[in-house]
């Protein structure tokens, strides 16, 4: 019986846990019915019942957290688009065709140069056979 009553109070303490770190890396705007800095007084003020209030009225049970989306985003840095105003999300560099043309363009500038570099200039003589 105590190695059970042990277990519950482990299981509880790891909700709670989870429930305080869970509302401080969910962003603000994510957060349901009370702001965050609420969110984290009940959790930290109620144990239990704050946890439990956290996990069914204040989650964003969307499927995703944010730590899933910011790891399913991926993409490079120079390449980025919207998802909302004024937060720049890294996109897919094969999908965007403006960050495609700027390598072209800047290939075919290298190109020229190096096209340029190999010409002769009017005061070198060619090599004597």
């Amino acid at each position: 019986m105590i190695l059970f009553d042990g277990g519950l109070a482990v299981l509880a303490l790891g909700v709670w846990l989870f429930c305080i770190i869970d509302v401080i890396t969910t962003p603000e705007g994510e957060c349901r019915n009370l702001p965050k800095l609420v969110w984290l007084i009940l959790v930290i003020l109620l144990v239990d019942l704050g946890s439990l209030a956290w996990l069914i009225a204040g989650r964003n049970w969307n499927g995703r957290g944010a730590s899933a989306q910011r790891f399913a985003r991926g993409g490079g840095a120079v390449s980025a688009r919207h998802d909302r105003p004024g937060r720049t999300v890294p996109s897919n560099p094969d999908d965007d065709e403006e960050f495609l043309a700027l390598l072209r363009t800047r290939a075919e500038e290298q190109r020229r140069r190096a096209r340029e570099a190999q010409r002769p200039t009017e005061g070198d003589t060619p090599p004597a056979d």
